[in-house]
């Protein structure tokens, strides 16, 4: 869980990469920034998971999504977020397939290996607060997901949701939309109930986020 050291909050991070030098340079490369407390380093989700000391209280796993233990993306999401923590895929961005496999297994977000460190720091912080990390990258991936259903929903529905997920409380909602509070409300149960009829649940924020901008609704941060 996030820790306040000195009114820094400090998160508790773990790598699940089976690349000796790439764990190497993550471990240096955070070790002088506050923020992050890299716990593990390991090379498969067994060995983190199986190591009680290194899974409890973290925030996120970092999961390379190429691991050679024959494991799949989807049993390795599932497994970590069982712990409690957040999931961030870790890639080098060369198959959509994968990263989608990620997305429906509910990783908050994708970030490649070349990435700058202050985006690769940014992105991490994001995380393990709980917020998704949307990227390009995600994006296309999830663009070209045939296996994406369209959850039907209504232009007030959309409208709705876009302004919810996007971060506004249903009071702001309601004054923006000129619907009353508890209308709004409705709507979003209802977005939620066509999202899980179409195997997309999206029972907390952060789903209706990340459905939102599989859909379109919300447009990717940094893209043009």
């Amino acid at each position: 869980m996030n820790e306040k050291t000195n009114d820094i909050t400090v998160c508790r991070v773990a790598l699940i990469d089976d690349h000796e030098i790439v764990a190497r340079g993550f471990a240096d490369l955070f070790s002088s920034i506050p923020e992050i407390e890299v716990v593990a380093t390991v090379a498969s989700v067994d060995e983190l998971v199986d190591s009680q000391t290194a899974a409890a209280g973290l925030d996120l796993v970092i999961l390379d999504l190429r691991l050679s233990d024959g494991s799949t993306v989807t049993s390795n999401v599932g497994r970590l977020r069982d712990t409690g923590a957040g999931v961030l895929a870790f890639t080098g961005g060369d198959d959509a397939q994968l990263m989608r496999e990620a997305a429906r297994a509910g990783v908050l977000g994708v970030v490649r290996k070349s990435e700058p460190t202050a985006v690769l720091l940014e992105a991490i912080t994001r995380a393990a607060a709980g917020e998704a990390v949307a990227s390009t990258e995600w994006a296309a991936a999830l663009d070209g997901d045939p296996d994406l259903a369209d959850a039907g929903l209504s232009p007030r529905e959309r409208e709705v949701l876009s302004l919810y997920a996007a971060g506004a409380k249903a009071p702001l909602v309601a004054e923006r939309t000129g619907l009353s509070e508890l209308t709004v409300i409705d709507y979003i149960r209802r977005v939620r109930t066509k999202y899980e009829r179409v195997g997309r649940p999206a029972s907390t924020k952060v789903d209706l986020y990340k459905r939102a901008l599989e859909d379109g609704i919300l447009p990717i941060p940094g893209r043009s």
